[in-house]
């Protein structure tokens, strides 16, 4: 995958424990992973990648071993534990290499919200890893300009760009292509139809024992996408809206999938889907 850095987001498998999803992404050509090493939503069962844990030692000799790079970790919640209960998130993603944080938060007071993405920001510099915040349409932080306004203020933390939020969240692609790209991290690739679902029946169990909750687009997100280029939304202009050297990474969780694939069969068809997508796609 020459000229992109591809990277297996741990949401699209997040049922593979972090060890064997290196051993996956490596086998089906992709350069990286983003790893869940702490919860994301509330109640969901973390995986045992603490400090000091067999998981972890496992999962860095895997990565060693397959020079598979660990692009991000995940997730620092912002509204909860406090800088007390991120050193622990942060040390273990140094430990893996990661490159990017990905902080989450539910509070609806952007302004306190920015001024601890600022904190965390500061408390990850010395890790080598920056912080990125997310905008999505069931979160507080449903807009590109609010998200860029957060990152802005935090001096030297960034916005992670997902396909699925893009098209949520009503993002214009050419506010897109104006947006200052040092402020942009990476992007998350997957597919869908252009309109939001509506009445999407609540499976028994998610992964991991994430929420499914009563929101349709939350639930999508989790549950429901597709792989790039199987849907609707207009990956090609996208990336063409996006500098052209911003790591990709693949989230495409599906339950319909993962119900008819092994987790490598679904790992090279997102791979594979990626790359037809990036072959279709005119340079910015």
């Amino acid at each position: 995958m020459a000229g992109r850095e591809f990277s297996l987001e741990h949401l699209t498998l997040l049922d593979v424990a972090p060890p064997d999803l290196v051993t996956l992404a490596a086998e089906a050509g992709f350069d990286s992973v983003s790893l869940r090493i702490s919860p994301a939503t509330p109640g969901e069962q973390p995986w045992p990648i603490t400090l000091g844990s067999p998981m972890l030692a496992d999962t860095i000799s895997r990565a060693r071993g397959t020079g598979i790079r660990v692009l991000g970790a995940e997730a620092i919640r912002l509204d909860s534990g406090g800088p007390g209960g991120w050193e622990p998130i942060l040390e273990t993603a140094a430990q893996l290499g990661a490159r990017y944080v990905n902080a989450m938060s539910g509070s609806g007071d952007l302004s306190r919200l920015s001024d601890r993405f600022g904190e965390l920001t500061r408390m990850a510099a010395p890790y080598g890893i920056r912080p990125v915040i997310e905008f999505m349409a069931y979160q507080p932080v449903r807009t590109l300009g609010a998200a860029l306004d957060i990152a802005a203020r935090s001096g030297g933390g960034g916005v992670l760009v997902d396909a699925l939020h893009v098209q949520r969240c009503g993002v214009d692609l050419g506010q897109l292509s104006r947006a200052d790209p040092a402020l942009l991290s990476y992007v998350q690739l997957c597919d869908a139809p252009l309109k939001p679902p509506a009445g999407l029946r609540r499976p028994a169990s998610l992964p991991r024992s994430q929420p499914a909750g009563d929101d349709d687009q939350a639930l999508e997100a989790r549950t429901s996408r597709l792989l790039p280029g199987e849907g609707e939304l207009p990956l090609t202009g996208l990336l063409s809206a996006l500098p052209a050297h911003l790591p990709v990474g693949v989230e495409a969780p599906s339950l319909a999938l993962s119900q008819e694939l092994t987790p490598r069969q679904l790992a090279e068809r997102a791979r594979h889907a990626a790359q037809r997508v990036l072959a279709m796609t005119v340079p910015p």
